[in-house]
C-alpha cells in the first residue's frame, strides 16, 4: 500500500519507491529505500511527516504516493 495510507504511529517497511528517475533519487536520497524503516509522525491536509533513518522528513502526498510499504 502507498505511505499516505499507513496510520500515525504505525511503523511499516518501504517495499518499493517508484515515480520518475528523479523523484526516485530525491527520496532515496532522503532515506526512503527498499528495506528502510518509515514511520508516519503526522498527517495534515495530506502531507505527511515520516521518521526515517531518525530523521523527520516532510513530505507532499504526492511523494508519498510513490512510496509503497508493508
Amino acid at each position: 500500500m502507498p505511505l499516505t495510507m499507513v496510520k500515525e504511529g504505525e511503523a511499516n517497511v518501504i517495499r518499493k519507491v517508484g515515480g520518475g528517475e528523479e523523484t526516485r533519487r530525491f527520496l532515496e536520497g532522503l532515506g526512503f529505500v527498499s528495506g528502510g524503516q518509515v514511520t508516519v509522525i503526522s498527517t495534515a491536509g495530506g502531507n505527511l511527516i515520516v521518521n526515517v533513518r531518525e530523521a523527520r522528513v516532510a513530505i507532499g502526498k504526492d511523494m508519498a504516493r510513490e512510496i509503497w510499504v508493508r
